[in-house]
């Protein structure tokens, strides 16, 4: 089993929740698309591409100085399914029999190391496909067959790859099991306790207080 891939940094969202990009907050000054980009190119891909759509402009600046091909997803606001389609319309272009795998990760992972991709390659290798732990659900960060990533064209709204991943064979996935990875952030309270954990930087104003 080669270790041969492609990867992708998933980074479309409009942060409406938030009230702010969360690609453009900052972990140790670095941007978390900027992060989620080096982390994913540190894995040595064949190609490299991120995901962008809302706040666009500012989120392709921020990755500009690193080595990744910017994908625009018109379809943005419909959700995550939109920019795995878009993903698997892309990589199948260039898709043949020996197609590699494809590493997927979301930039709004805070806890993210290094180290959790290299787990997943690992168990990709000996597994045939890696995923994260998400409760009773599997998901991103995830090291997909070049088969399963092309399964994403009927997806639909905010829907990424957990119905796949589920489908998947307990004895042909390997799971990686990081809590702090189930934490993203889609709200100011998930910003606030990304902040607490010292996850992301301080910010130059506190966040408003939501107690009474």
């Amino acid at each position: 089993m080669t270790s041969a891939h492609d990867a992708v940094v998933l980074a479309a969202g409009g942060s409406r929740r938030l009230g702010q990009p969360k690609q453009l907050l900052t972990r140790d000054g670095e941007t978390l698309v900027h992060r989620g980009v080096r982390l994913a190119m540190e894995t040595a891909p064949r190609r490299l591409l991120v995901v962008v759509g809302g706040h666009a402009e500012a989120v392709s600046a921020a990755v500009r100085d690193l080595p990744a091909d910017i994908l625009f997803n018109p379809q943005w606001e419909e959700g995550l399914a939109s920019s795995l389609r878009l993903v698997a319309a892309t990589l199948a272009a260039t898709r043949t029999e020996s197609s590699p795998p494809c590493l997927l990760l979301a930039c709004d992972q805070p806890a993210l190391e290094a180290m959790h991709l290299d787990a997943l390659r690992a168990g990709f290798i000996t597994h045939g496909c890696a995923a994260t732990r998400h409760g009773e659900g599997r998901g991103v960060p995830a090291w997909v067959p070049a088969d399963l990533l092309a399964q994403a064209s009927p997806l639909q709204g905010d829907r990424g790859l957990r119905g796949l991943l589920a489908a998947r064979a307990d004895e042909h996935i390997a799971l990686l099991d990081v809590p702090e990875l189930t934490r993203d952030i889609d709200t100011p309270d998930d910003l606030r306790e990304a902040r607490r954990r010292g996850w992301i930087d301080p910010a130059s104003a506190p966040m408003p207080d939501p107690s009474p």
